[in-house]
């Protein structure tokens, strides 16, 4: 393949049958719908850091209209090259709320990691306030979720790179 057909690959990459793109986006509403629903059962449960469900529900909400907005056929670009002014204005909105999201998150790792191994216990009689277990495990787990999954990304698009790299190498047609 040429460089030039790799290229308009790499533009128009092939779409994913529709069945698989539906379970994809049900996958990514799962987990800030578990978001929404800890952060609000547990919404007055931590006061030794009562941003971690609010952090919880707004995370939740924003990734959920994130999702659903990928939806909508404004979303995509047409095939003939127009452009759509209303297209204009999602990529817009979802260039915002991502920048929104980590900004959120980085405040959310402050707030979860500053408290590391809080006081569980409710009932205790020291002056030392609490957080449910349930809601900082969870809180925990999903932004640590995020540096695991940052983390194999990386790794594997460093492979992929050196692989690249050690198959351009063995390659005896590019030396001409």
């Amino acid at each position: 393949m040429s460089n030039t057909g790799l290229i308009q690959h790499l533009r128009s990459p092939p779409q994913p049958p529709t069945p698989i793109l539906a379970c994809s986006k049900l996958v990514l509403c799962a987990m800030p719908i578990a978001q929404i629903a800890i952060g609000t059962v547990y919404l007055h449960d931590c006061p030794q850091e009562d941003h971690i469900p609010i952090y919880l529900i707004v995370l939740g909400v924003f990734s959920l209209t994130l999702t659903l907005l990928s939806c909508l056929p404004c979303a995509n670009e047409p095939k003939d090259g127009t452009t759509n002014p209303l297209s204009r204005v999602c990529t817009a909105w979802n260039s915002l709320t991502s920048f929104f999201l980590f900004c959120w998150f980085i405040a959310g790792n402050v707030w979860i990691y500053s408290i590391y191994q809080p006081n569980y216990n409710k009932n205790t009689t020291t002056v030392e306030p609490y957080c449910d277990r349930t809601l900082y495990l969870f809180a925990f787990w999903t932004t640590t979720l995020v540096y695991i999954l940052l983390g194999l990304f990386l790794f594997c698009g460093c492979c992929v790179l050196v692989c690249f790299y050690l198959c351009g190498r063995a390659d005896p047609d590019d030396n001409i």
